[in-house]
């Protein structure tokens, strides 16, 4: 059984961070309802939903995954790049310390979720705005003796790892190699992008089924020709926000490994 956090779209998700973008209007009602399908998407896909309510005074909040990185044997509750963000975390910890023991990111180190992408036992971290190289020396310290190691990642031109390379499958990549350095992940098979497309490496996978973008059909065909078992969703209104399909849940396993 798969446990998925999510929290609703925030009334003021007008007022979210924003990096690399520049800010236009968001249609809120158009958001939530997107948002919406999302989350029944992932109960069609085994999750028990976790819907956590709205933070009316936290523009960024929808975006869930930032706030924790949760594996089997712990969680690890991050802190923020953004100073607006740190807010955030108390209500995913308030959850998540049912489920396993927690870990916490301190000053002066600074860690996105969004920023870690784990496949079996490496965790690739992102060296971005959001997190910087105190936050991932601290992961890698509470990571250590649980058996994980944690690889620095460079980034270019995106707000996280995870704008830029997803894992879609068994050893297997998405990756846009102009944002990451594509060197650090020669041990799995790689699909790129289709260059037009460059903010389409963000997926998310969910048991044996990929979360995709349906803004992205040309990268979309790529992944079919591999036979990436895909089902799409709208999520254009959260994308003017900087967010993608993995940012808006905190997906986990029910049992922890260490109970």
């Amino acid at each position: 059984m798969f446990i998925a956090i999510s929290r609703e779209v925030s009334l003021c998700i007008t007022e979210c961070e924003l990096t690399h973008l520049a800010r236009t209007s968001i249609d809120l009602e158009r958001a939530r309802a997107q948002h919406r399908q999302y989350e029944e998407l992932l109960v069609k896909l085994g999750c028990e939903l976790i819907r956590l309510p709205v933070e009316p005074e936290l523009p960024d909040s929808v975006f869930v995954e930032d706030a924790a990185i949760v594996l089997d044997e712990l969680a690890v509750i991050t802190r923020p790049g953004a100073e607006s963000r740190r807010a955030e975390i108390s209500s995913i910890a308030d959850v998540l310390k049912q489920y396993r023991k927690l870990f916490h990111i301190k000053p002066p180190g600074t860690l996105d979720g969004g920023d870690v992408l784990r496949v079996n036992k490496t965790l690739y971290v992102g060296l971005s705005a959001r997190s910087n190289p105190e936050g991932i020396e601290q992961l890698r310290s509470i990571l250590a003796p649980f058996g994980y190691s944690v690889t620095a990642v460079e980034l270019h031109d995106c707000l996280h790892l995870k704008s830029a390379v997803t894992q879609v499958a068994d050893n297997t990549l998405l990756i846009n190699r102009a944002w990451a350095d594509a060197r650090v992940f020669d041990s799995h098979k790689l699909i790129e992008v289709d260059p037009s497309e460059p903010f389409a490496a963000n997926s998310l996978l969910v048991g044996n089924t990929v979360i995709y973008p349906a803004a992205f059909p040309k990268t979309r065909k790529r992944l079919e020709a591999r036979g990436i078992n895909m089902r799409t969703v709208d999520a254009s209104e959260l994308a003017k926000a900087e967010g993608g399909v993995t940012c808006c849940s905190l997906i986990f396993s029910e049992a922890s490994s260490s109970a």
